[in-house]
C-alpha cells in the first residue's frame, strides 16, 4: 500500500468519525448561514499579471516530519500576505500532517487572501464541510479518485461556489482531468505521491499536453526565483510553495525574495 493509499484510507475513517459528531444534514443547514466571500476569488488570483504564488501553511508531512514547531497560523498567513502571496493553501489533514479546519478558520480571520483547502478529499461530506468552513477552493487529487468520484466531487464543488484545483502528476492523470471534468485549474505536482520523490521537470513535460486557456499551477520542489522565471516564460500561471516558506526564519522576506522583490533566492533564507 502506497503512502497515498494509506492517507486516503485514514481519511475515510476520519470522515466517518466526523459524521457522528456533525451529520451531512447539519452541514447542509449551516450552508445557508455561511458568509460568502465574493471579494476573494481564487481563480482570478492565479491569473493576475506575473506568476502568482499560492503560499501554504503546513505543520508537518510524512516525508519531512515536523516543519515549524509552534507556528501560529495567523502570524504565518499574515506574513504571506505582506510578502505578496496571491492565495493561501491551508493543509487541513490531521493524522499525517497535523492540520485541521481550525487552521483554515484562523487563516480566514487573519487575512483577506483566497484560501484553498488542501486535503485528501474523497467524499461529498468533505466538499460540503469545506464550503461551511469558508474555503474558497478545494484540491481534488486525481490519483486518489476514480473517474466517477472525480466527476461527482468536482460538480458538487462548483454547485457550492468552490473553485477546484485538480492535481495530476502524470500523463494518464492529466488525460483524466481534461476528459472527465475539463478542469479549469490544473495543478502539476512535481512530487510523486507514491514514493514522494520530486522532479520539477514533470511540469515542463506535462505542460505541452494542456490546452490553451487553462490555468496551470506547478507544485513542489520550488526554491529559487530563477525557477519561477523559467516557469513563467513557458506559460505557468502560478506555483504552490509550502515547506520551504514554512522553514524560513522570516516567511515574509522569503516570499518576497521568491517573487523577485529583493533579488536572491529562497534557499539562502531557509
Amino acid at each position: 500500500m502506497s503512502v497515498l493509499d494509506k492517507i486516503v484510507e485514514t481519511t475515510r475513517k476520519d470522515v466517518k468519525r466526523r459524521k457522528k459528531d456533525i451529520s451531512i444534514k447539519q452541514l447542509e443547514q449551516r450552508l445557508e448561514e455561511r458568509e460568502l466571500h465574493d471579494d476573494r476569488p481564487f481563480s482570478e488570483a492565479l491569473t493576475r499579471p506575473g506568476i502568482s504564488v499560492i503560499a501554504e501553511h503546513k505543520r508537518r508531512s510524512p516525508s519531512a516530519g515536523e516543519i515549524r514547531a509552534g507556528a501560529s497560523v495567523a502570524e504565518i498567513v499574515s506574513a504571506y500576505e505582506r510578502g505578496g502571496a496571491a492565495a493561501l493553501s491551508i493543509l487541513t489533514e490531521g493524522p499525517h500532517f497535523e492540520g485541521s479546519l481550525d487552521d483554515l478558520a484562523a487563516a480566514q480571520q487573519a487575512c483577506r487572501l483566497p484560501i484553498l483547502r488542501k486535503d485528501f478529499i474523497v467524499t461529498r461530506y468533505q466538499v460540503v464541510e469545506s464550503a461551511v468552513a469558508g474555503a474558497d477552493a478545494i484540491l481534488l487529487i486525481v490519483a486518489a479518485l476514480d473517474e466517477d468520484q472525480l466527476e461527482a466531487l468536482y460538480t458538487e464543488a462548483y454547485r457550492l461556489d468552490l473553485a477546484v484545483l485538480v492535481e495530476v502528476h502524470d500523463e494518464d492523470e492529466l488525460k483524466t482531468a481534461l476528459e472527465v471534468v475539463d478542469a479549469d485549474i490544473i495543478g502539476i505536482n512535481n512530487r510523486n505521491l507514491i514514493d514522494f520523490t520530486v522532479d520539477v521537470e514533470r511540469t515542463y513535460e506535462l505542460l505541452a499536453d494542456i490546452p490553451t486557456g487553462k490555468t496551470v499551477v506547478s507544485e513542489s520542489g520550488l526554491y529559487h526565483r530563477e525557477q519561477l522565471e523559467d516557469l513563467e516564460r513557458v506559460g505557468i500561471d502560478a506555483v504552490l510553495v509550502g515547506e520551504s516558506l514554512m522553514r524560513a526564519p522570516q516567511p515574509e522576506d522569503a516570499l518576497a525574495e521568491l517573487l523577485g522583490r529583493h533579488g536572491g533566492d529562497l534557499s539562502e533564507l531557509v
